[in-house]
């Protein structure tokens, strides 16, 4: 990380002799000499200047960061539970001289470019906002769903039947399922209703038909393949694990090919009757795969898991709400709500309806924890990650005793690291929302949180969350249910006018973006930074102006919302323009 160059010394002052032959200098000479000690005045009011713009600097960031001063939510609809104060991450002018030399030099230029985009948003209310912000490319309108179709007969399902018992949270989960349909296809075997595994990370309990329509999906693919609640009588009392039925993440690699479960599944399969995958997170390749089994694949994500009613329900309730209950509905919310989606009354103009950006904070503990990144705690933070890294993720922890791994440094300018929210906040100003911009936050317990999300409260105080826009009463049915809760979050990042996610890693965000690039029809932008540039920008620059801040993550944002067909071997969930799920028009 470069260093903030320290201001240079100031010059010394002129020396005067005191001695009876400066009596006699020439006139010339003592003006010369009235001059020099006017120089050091002028750069000392210099240095004054310099000092007082430093200083409202920091004072203008030390508001940012006081929660004392934040307006109340807009959008808010229930008053929110009484929260400690939080700090501001430079608390004295003595820690900002520190930063100053190069210590923290990452957060002060974080506190400058916040302090400027402040201005920055004040100024840009009064202008139109970038055309493109709440658009897609003109040709993403191209593309229209097309994985419902078939030209196959369903699967008899006789070479047995394959359980499955997925891990994760809701998202790995998802992804699972739909990887257990295609291998049950392509075994020809009957698929028990999926289970899911308690995870000591997302403490939930939730089995399918708590978070799906266990008989909408069993209907939707019969078609495709043979699905059972339960397995058969005669085959529940088998022990899976003493006749080799029982199949782990360790037999299986990760994204593995087709011909592998051929190969190494079949014959257990046909032996047994009985196959059971455990764990099973991405255990099936996105390529090499036949073109009809990939299509399933689409067709179980996006048509043959609908969410319970309770959760459309309550879902809808969200969508409508920060609407401005003016709510127009779309395919993509006929899909995402079923019954429950509002029907557009024809009097009411679109432009009527209030807009709202989703933003996907993925700054929970465990990702943090996880990332090995450091954000600022000092020690205590330290501490308070390794203590979490040892109960969840002890395999890590023993790893990083063992092995040298990346500093976190290194991570930062590689991208790595999750966006904390001060640098979220950062790239919504830059690419053009204004501050009066509705914003839902969605995600789980932020990292830090009053004290992280202060900046992102103080910029735009139309901010709200299922929590604020939600009764307690309404929450009622959902709490200690992270899946479910994690469902109604998907929802609202769905069916939003335009979606932001600071981790294109996320499993979450990555479903998001592939269902509205599958159901938008071209007009459900979704913002996907590219981290490693981003960081390039806020760790390898000591100080930037804000227009060319601006100017920059601009550009980089273009970029990444330029259309194209699904690379080769890319997750079909995150990338379904291709001929397996998506129909390509000419016009």
């Amino acid at each position: 990380m470069p260093e903030v160059a320290a201001p240079p010394p100031l010059p010394p002052l002129l020396a005067v002799a005191s001695s009876p032959a400066s009596a006699a200098l020439p006139r010339a000479r003592r003006r010369q000499q009235r001059r020099g000690w006017r120089r050091p005045r002028g750069l000392l009011v210099w240095g004054a200047l310099v000092a007082f713009f430093f200083i409202m600097n920091w004072w203008m960031f030390s508001r940012l960061q006081d929660p004392s001063a934040r307006p109340h939510f807009r959008l808010r609809r229930h008053a929110p539970r009484a929260s400690a104060t939080a700090n501001s991450s430079l608390l004295t002018l003595e820690e900002v001289a520190r930063a100053a030399k190069g210590k923290r030099a990452h957060t002060v230029m974080l506190t400058q470019l916040l302090a400027l985009a402040s201005h920055a948003l004040a100024e840009a209310e009064t202008r139109p906002e970038p055309k493109d912000l709440w658009e897609e490319p003109i040709n993403a309108t191209m593309w229209r769903p097309c994985s419902d179709q078939r030209d196959w007969k369903a699967s008899e399902g006789t070479n047995g039947y394959i359980m499955i018992s997925a891990n994760g949270g809701i998202n790995q989960q998802r992804v699972a399922i739909c990887n257990a349909v295609t291998i049950s296809r392509l075994l020809n075997a009957t698929l028990v209703l999926p289970k899911f595994l308690y995870s000591n990370v997302w403490l939930d309990k939730s089995q399918f038909g708590d978070i799906y329509q266990e008989d909408y999906f069993i209907k939707y693919l019969k078609s495709d393949i043979q699905i059972v609640k339960d397995l058969p009588v005669e085959l529940q009392s088998l022990d899976l694990e003493a006749i080799g039925s029982l199949v782990n993440d360790t037999n299986v690699m990760k994204e593995a090919k087709p011909s592998l479960y051929v190969k190494k599944i079949l014959p257990i399969l046909l032996r047994n009757r009985v196959v059971h995958f455990i764990g099973f997170g991405n255990r099936l390749s996105f390529d090499p795969i036949p073109s009809d089994l990939q299509r399933l694949r689409c067709r179980c994500n996006f048509h043959a898991l609908r969410f319970v009613h309770k959760i459309q329900e309550t879902g809808a309730v969200l969508v409508e709400r920060l609407h401005g209950h003016r709510a127009s509905s779309s395919p993509l919310k006929d899909n995402l709500l079923g019954q429950f989606a509002i029907k557009s009354d024809p009097s009411t103009n679109k432009s009527d309806a209030s807009k709202y950006l989703a933003v996907h904070l993925r700054f929970e503990i465990d990702m943090v924890a996880y990332s090995l990144c450091y954000f600022g705690g000092g020690k205590d933070e330290e501490d308070e990650l390794e203590a979490y890294r040892q109960i969840h993720f002890p395999v890590l922890s023993e790893l990083k005793k063992t092995t040298k791994l990346p500093s976190a440094a290194l991570l930062r300018s590689e991208g790595k690291c999750p966006l904390a929210p001060e640098e979220a906040v950062l790239m919504l100003a830059a690419i053009g929302f204004k501050r009066s911009t509705n914003i839902y936050i969605a995600g789980a317990e932020i990292y830090g949180g009053q004290y992280r999300m202060a900046a992102i409260s103080r910029l735009y105080p139309a901010l709200v969350t299922k929590e604020t826009l939600l009764s307690p009463s309404e929450l009622e049915p959902f709490r200690n249910f992270s899946s479910q809760l994690a469902a109604l979050d998907f929802i609202a990042c769905a069916a939003a006018d335009a979606f932001a996610m600071t981790d294109p890693g996320s499993q979450f965000s990555s479903l998001v973006q592939g269902y509205r690039m599958y159901y938008g029809g071209g007009n459900f932008p979704t913002i996907r930074p590219n981290k490693r540039r981003l960081a390039s920008i806020l760790v390898k620059n000591a100080t930037i102006e804000w227009n060319e801040f601006e100017s920059r993550v601009r550009k980089l944002i273009q970029q990444t919302k330029q259309v194209h067909e699904r690379p080769v071997a890319r997750s079909i969930f995150r990338h379904p323009r291709c001929p397996e799920c998506m129909c390509r028009t000419e016009h």
